[in-house]
């Protein structure tokens, strides 16, 4: 927190806490129009569109009532009612043949901000004004838009912004190796992505996000996404239960840094360190797991296939 120099925690969470207020942050959520086969989909993006009300952040999608992204923008609507806020909290993004689909639906006559864009690309360049950007479980349209953002980033026509995958039951677990896999090869620098696996470390996240990002140029936003990255898991080991604040752990690795001795200071990069290893290995062993089951499901595929070849000759003969 570079602006912690010259004042103290509290007065930065203040200062941000007012501006947020006032301002209001912007998420711009893709993700699926189906539902998936599991229940579990739906639940966690419920529990994403309560975290974005919680956070007093607003909702930028793209006007879908169906799925995935309905189910976060009730869990808005919801959020944002309860809290008794005023106000809408969802900008809606489409074009005019979506739109014309859309429009009746009983979730979306809620949604008081609607632009309509031109284009496809026009709608997804006003998407990307938001200030976070998560990507939930979904489909192609999904992959698509993770592309394109991707691409602008690195070409330089997007500024590098917080990107966050929201990886339901390891939902993304391929991905993320794939994309490592693109920046070791070389053909792409490294994209700075949180990976949270439930609502629970979503929450985390948009609080470090509200009270520490700071993305007034792209290699501002790159340093600090990366370090919210490292340091995310030593939050989560901290944050044991609803009585510690992220506030308070702020408070006290910045106390560590500027009063504490070398061995406190040492001590405290050795926990981060350690937290981050644990997280990596953790993941690792559950990308493990579901690689197993993909395993056993191709081997049951092929013992189908030869099964249905045998009796294909069995019937020709």
């Amino acid at each position: 927190m570079e602006k912690c120099d010259n004042q103290s925690v509290e007065e930065v969470v203040d200062s941000f806490r007012e501006e947020n207020a006032r301002e209001g942050l912007r998420v711009f959520v893709a993700g699926g129009s189906r539902s998936g086969n599991d229940p579990v989909y739906v639940e966690e993006a419920y529990n994403l569109g309560r975290q974005i009300a919680k956070m007093d952040f607003k909702l930028d999608f793209g006007l879908s009532s169906c799925g995935i992204m309905g189910a976060v923008a009730r869990g808005v609507l919801d959020g944002w009612n309860h809290k008794k806020c005023k106000g809408s909290p969802i900008q809606g993004i489409t074009t005019k043949e979506y739109y014309s689909l859309y429009q009746t639906d009983e979730i979306l006559s809620q949604v008081e901000d609607i632009i309509v864009a031109q284009t496809l690309e026009e709608r997804k360049q006003k998407l990307l004004d938001a200030d976070f950007v998560v990507f939930a479980p979904g489909g192609v349209g999904t992959l698509d838009e993770l592309a394109y953002d991707c691409v602008a980033m690195q070409d330089g026509f997007l500024q590098i912004k917080p990107f966050i995958l929201y990886n339901v039951e390891g939902y993304f677990h391929h991905l993320v190796e794939y994309l490592k896999s693109i920046a070791s090869s070389g053909f792409a620098d490294p994209m700075p992505f949180i990976v949270v696996d439930n609502s629970y470390e979503l929450g985390v996240v948009f609080r470090l996000l509200k009270l520490r990002y700071q993305g007034s140029n792209t290699a501002e936003a790159y340093a600090s996404t990366r370090q919210l990255i490292y340091e995310l898991p030593y939050f989560l080991k901290k944050k044991t239960d609803s009585s510690v604040h992220v506030e308070d752990i702020m408070s006290e690795m910045k106390q560590t840094s500027l009063h504490g001795s070398a061995e406190e200071r040492q001590e405290l990069a050795n926990e981060i360190e350690r937290a981050y290893l644990e997280k990596e290995i953790e993941r690792m062993y559950d990308r493990l797991a579901k690689t197993g089951r993909d395993t056993s499901v191709v081997s049951d595929k092929l013992s189908a296939l030869k099964k249905r070849k045998k009796e294909n000759q069995t019937f020709k003969g």
